[in-house]
């Protein structure tokens, strides 16, 4: 259908299926008088299934068109590459399951609007949450122009209210109601529930979404090889795979194990503290198998400067900053790191556990030097040793003996 037979200019709705977009579009509608154009921006979760079920939803609603648009390839070439180059994890946990993919996914709205003619974008965001701020930040970035509708946060409505509107109307509920909010990515999945709300306590194991039963019914250990080529992931159990299918294929094998479930507090982006459970198991052991192959081949100044700009870099992703020009001066350092970071992994997975066995490369720092660590000298004598070891201990021992002076002692 085309933009001049809609008759009103519509309105793009960046559609997720859940509860406050699905409220979206039949409020938005019978507010504003105006048709209602769902887009899905696909960065990972979604299915032919899952996707011909959310455009059947989506039109159920009213809406008059829905869009899907592919973004899986473009999510982990734009984004999440450099989030595992930086081995990045929120608060030393929470691996930026969902948040880093809504910069690109207002990106692809914002170009959608204009390709579609449409001056009005709507998101379902809350005025509590994070992804507000992100969205907006990035929209307005891009096209300072559009029009920002966001009723679920400037009307404040709660989600039992949005339930009972859609109830009233006969129209489709999502499969979590009001109980739970829940988002899924490509690196992993987050649920939000009333056990959320608190700093206290967890959400029932019926509620997670990739890890249910991961501990109640135990699967028997499994070893998996993942190989990586210049920082990036690039082969699993030695078939060679592109990283958006590894990711997926990695998923599944390491979700029934519980691996990369936790609950994640911390710091929001509007300044307030927030919980959240979350799920990533395929990013859990990306990031644990790709902080030790590093190890193996950077040297230790590479390691620890990469380290300074891998944190700022994720927290400028999570807070809707992923357009800024120092990301791509970070991007461009982390790049640079990975050169030599080419290898396999060994893990084992276990219930909750992802152990590395170990690592081999042809970059290998380790396999370089004709010592042994702990056995025999290489490069160097004990003579050499003996001597290092005094030249290092200098400082320490003139700051005694000037506090032994100062205090008159001999």
């Amino acid at each position: 259908m085309s933009i001049e037979n809609l008759g009103a200019a519509p309105i793009l709705l960046a559609f997720s299926g859940g509860l406050d977009t699905s409220f979206c579009v039949p409020w938005l509608k019978e507010t504003y008088g105006r048709p209602v154009i769902t887009v899905t921006v696909d960065t990972g979760g979604i299915d032919a299934a899952a996707a011909a079920t959310l455009e059947s939803r989506a039109k159920e609603l009213g809406a008059v068109e829905h869009h899907i648009v592919a973004a899986k390839s473009a999510y982990f070439d734009r984004v999440l590459r450099y989030l595992l180059m930086g081995n990045a994890r929120r608060g030393q946990m929470y691996p930026f399951c969902v948040g880093a993919e809504r910069v690109l996914q207002a990106q692809m709205i914002a170009e959608m609007a204009k390709s579609l003619g449409s001056a009005s974008v709507a998101h379902g965001c809350t005025a509590a949450g994070n992804d507000q701020v992100r969205f907006e930040v990035a929209l307005r970035t891009l096209a300072p122009g559009l029009e920002i509708i966001a009723p679920v946060r400037d009307r404040a409505f709660k989600r039992p209210e949005q339930l009972a509107f859609l109830q009233e109307r006969g129209l489709p509920i999502p499969p979590y109601g009001a109980a739970y909010s829940v988002n899924r990515g490509l690196w992993g999945v987050t649920i939000g529930g009333q056990e959320t709300l608190t700093s206290n306590g967890s959400i029932p194991d019926e509620a997670w979404v990739l890890t249910r039963d991961a501990f109640t019914q135990p699967k028997a250990a499994e070893r998996h090889t993942i190989g990586f080529t210049h920082g990036v992931p690039t082969s699993l159990d030695g078939q060679a795979l592109d990283p958006v299918t590894l990711i997926e294929a990695l998923e599944a094998l390491a979700s029934p194990f519980g691996i990369g479930r936790g609950i994640h507090l911390g710091d929001t982006v509007i300044g307030t503290k927030g919980r959240v459970a979350f799920e990533a198991p395929a990013a859990d052991v990306l990031i644990t198998a790709h902080r030790e192959l590093e190890k193996l081949v950077l040297t230790g100044r590479q390691a620890r400067i990469k380290e300074l700009v891998a944190a700022p870099y994720g927290d400028l992703v999570h807070e809707g900053h992923h357009l800024d020009p120092v990301c791509r001066d970070i991007e461009a350092l982390l790049v640079s790191s990975q050169q030599r970071v080419t290898g396999e992994v060994t893990v084992l997975f276990r219930p909750g556990s992802c152990f590395v066995e170990g690592v081999t490369s042809p970059w290998s720092l380790m396999a370089a030097s004709k010592g042994v660590y702990g056995e025999a000298a290489g490069e160097w004598s004990p003579a050499d040793a003996l001597g290092y070891s005094k030249m290092l201990a200098l400082t320490g021992m003139f700051y005694t003996r000037a506090g032994q002076k100062a205090e008159g002692q001999s």
